[in-house]
């Protein structure tokens, strides 16, 4: 670099840093200092860092391939005096959501499968919506995540295909027949699902009259706790 006290000055910067990183106790492996690295915006006046993946993976062809980058940033200590007029030491990164997401998928430390939903309670009679809700805000008095089904009730189908689309563990309903009875229905979605995999004629037949349940309505939260239990359906904290 010559004469150039700036160079000068950003190799003595490193050479702390390397002092400082050694002395934390990360070796090369962990940490290096590449006069390589470029970033692509204007604004820094300072080192800038990039955080790599060394994993070993491959692409659909089976090929090796480098996994790079899914972080980045650096110093900018001008940035702020650009808004605000005055000088504010500064330093911050980006993370590259996706591509870390990708990562810890690869390395079995993502759940991947989409969250249970909720129990959805569906409108099988347009006038009873006050009673519907009453069945909703007795799940959720027990801390069980419910909805009542808000679009259009005249197709059950719609219904079922929403509650399926917001991954729902079992739905409640409850016709004018249910109703005279002091009934209602449960379907279990996720036993439900299975049905379609399972080829023993015997085991078909348990599981469809499983998947589909008529029960007092006070025992409604019973019920769906039973259903809820049996899948290790949990919403976390």
């Amino acid at each position: 670099f010559g004469s150039n006290a700036t160079s000068h000055a950003g190799v003595e910067e490193l050479q702390l840093i390397s002092d400082m990183v050694e002395a934390a106790g990360y070796d090369r492996n962990r940490i290096r200092i590449d006069p390589s690295v470029v970033r692509g915006l204007e604004y820094y006046t300072g080192p800038v860092y990039e955080v790599e993946l060394l994993l070993d993976t491959k692409d659909e062809k089976g090929r090796p391939v480098r996994f790079g980058s899914v972080g980045g940033g650096g110093r900018y200590d001008g940035l702020v005096s650009r808004f605000r007029g005055e000088v504010v030491p500064a330093t911050g990164f980006s993370i590259g959501v996706s591509r870390l997401q990708a990562a810890l998928t690869m390395l079995g430390k993502l759940d991947t499968r989409p969250e249970t939903g909720p129990v959805v309670v569906t409108v099988f009679d347009r006038d009873r919506v006050a009673d519907y809700h009453k069945m909703v805000a007795a799940l959720r008095a027990d801390k069980i995540r419910a909805e009542l089904y808000l679009g259009n009730p005249k197709n059950m189908g719609n219904q079922l295909k929403y509650a399926d689309r917001r991954n729902s563990p079992c739905v409640i309903i409850q016709g004018s027949d249910e109703r005279a009875k002091g009934k209602v229905l449960i379907k279990d979605l996720i036993l439900g699902t299975g049905l379609a995999d399972t080829s023993d004629r015997d085991e078909y037949l348990k599981k469809q009259t499983e998947a589909q349940i008529e029960v007092d309505e006070n025992d409604l939260v019973a019920a769906v706790r039973k259903i809820l239990a049996r899948h290790a359906v949990t919403w976390g904290s």
